[in-house]
């Protein structure tokens, strides 16, 4: 196993720009070591990254992120990291299926408001060609 990664390594390989990595070192969530100007990246770093990525896909903020990184260091250790995460997962999910039923109405109410519209456009065809008669 690699003992290091440099930033250019990491960038590369999870398709993010230094700005992301230097932001997350800043917000406490990874911390490189350093050897002269260079950030050097351990193997609990790359994964911590790789867990960010995929916390910030399912749409948690990088607060909650941070709260799961560190519970799983500390009492109660991964038990109450999962149990942390199962809640925001469920949390989340509910949040999604909100927005999923808001985006439903508001494609039905779409729907009414083109099938009215296209049976208004038929009438005032129709009328324009009663009145060139």
């Amino acid at each position: 196993m690699q003992r290091y990664f440099t930033i250019t390594q990491l960038t590369q390989e999870f398709d993010i720009t230094t700005r992301t990595l230097r932001f997350y070192e800043a917000q406490g969530l990874v911390a490189p070591t350093r050897r002269g100007r260079q950030r050097l990246y351990t193997p609990g770093d790359r994964t911590r990254i790789k867990l960010i990525l995929r916390g910030k896909r399912l749409g948690f903020s990088l607060n909650e992120i941070k709260e799961m990184i560190e519970m799983y260091a500390s009492a109660p250790g991964e038990t109450g990291q999962l149990r942390l995460l199962l809640d925001k997962i469920a949390a989340r999910r509910e949040e999604l299926l909100e927005k999923q039923r808001d985006i439903e109405l508001t494609l039905l109410e779409l729907d009414e408001v083109e099938a009215g519209a296209h049976a208004r456009m038929s009438e005032l065809d129709t009328s324009s060609l009663s009145e060139d008669v």
